[in-house]
């Protein structure tokens, strides 16, 4: 497996299509190879390049092939067909197909200990998303976050981020703002501590916090720190239909419906041409067509 690249630094989670050309340009050297293992991992990540597009049929198709290659000894390549299968039935729609996939990998990482440990944190961390209850979900993500303090693994402990954001956003599902701010924070000062290369991570840490601040009815709080986060992402050149979302609606909650008007229509423009959105979030596009448009 040596002879060939890692397969996390082919991924651009934000391109699966130019991903997905990666993967296609590296198969017929792997296949060309006796690398079976390598092979079957190849051709999961390149199911997840078509199941983020949505093309389930194809993703699926590929999983098949990939899971006809695996051995009893390939405990890490079964493991990242279980999720890559289970992604497809979430993303789908089938969260109840999904679970048992999830809990399998999960089952296996743990019996192999720390070699498997960024999968098994995976396997956890989408237990928390398919999982029906804000309680389930609370429990596989503080497991995920154990795992991942714990792990000498240095990209394994790189899931910390996401799983304090993952928690957060449970807490503040179950309407407890005050702990989702507590958590928001530490993630915010994960991010800021970690990821200065990655600007983008802390932005998003920061506008938690900023949705958080308004959950709390803290709206001047949330208004400027979401202004001052849309004034950076302007100062270099780009937009956020979030951000814009944010200031309108925290304008909104302060009474000044004719200052936000502007900033959902911005908001609309954007988050209107993102596929996954408007899949599972149609009345929250609707919402803001119909307050872009009031007079």
């Amino acid at each position: 497996m040596d002879q060939f690249p890692k397969l996390h630094t082919l991924w651009d989670y934000n391109d699966p299509a130019g991903t997905a050309v990666r993967f296609q340009d590296l198969l017929p050297e792997v296949e060309a190879s006796d690398d079976r293992a390598y092979h079957a991992e190849l051709l999961s990540q390149l199911a997840r390049t078509h199941s983020l597009r949505r093309q389930f049929a194809e993703a699926h198709a590929l999983l098949d092939q990939a899971e006809s290659m695996l051995s009893d000894e390939m405990i890490v390549p079964r493991m990242r067909c279980l999720l890559e299968r289970g992604r497809c039935f979430n993303s789908a729609g089938e969260p109840e197909k999904a679970l048992p996939l999830f809990r399998e990998a999960f089952g296996l990482g743990t019996a192999v200990g720390t070699q498997a440990d960024f999968h098994t944190i995976d396997a956890a961390h989408m237990m928390a998303i398919a999982e029906p209850r804000p309680v389930d979900q609370l429990q596989w993500n503080e497991a995920a976050l154990t795992l991942a303090e714990a792990s000498p693994d240095a990209r394994a402990g790189g899931w910390r981020g996401s799983l304090y954001n993952n928690i957060g956003w449970t807490y503040h599902d179950m309407g407890d703002y005050d702990k989702a701010l507590e958590i928001f924070a530490k993630a915010l000062a994960w991010r800021e501590a970690h990821h200065q290369d990655k600007p983008e991570t802390i932005r998003i840490a920061r506008w938690c916090v900023g949705r958080t601040y308004r959950s709390l009815n803290r709206l001047d709080e949330a208004l400027a720190l979401q202004q001052a986060l849309l004034a950076e992402y302007n100062g270099a050149g780009q937009t956020d239909g979030f951000v814009y979302e944010e200031v309108g609606e925290c304008l909104l909650a302060l009474g000044r419906g004719d200052e936000a008007r502007p900033y959902f229509t911005h908001a609309y423009a954007e988050l209107s041409q993102l596929e996954l959105l408007a899949a599972s979030e149609p009345e929250r596009l609707a919402r803001l067509a119909a307050l872009a448009s009031e007079k």
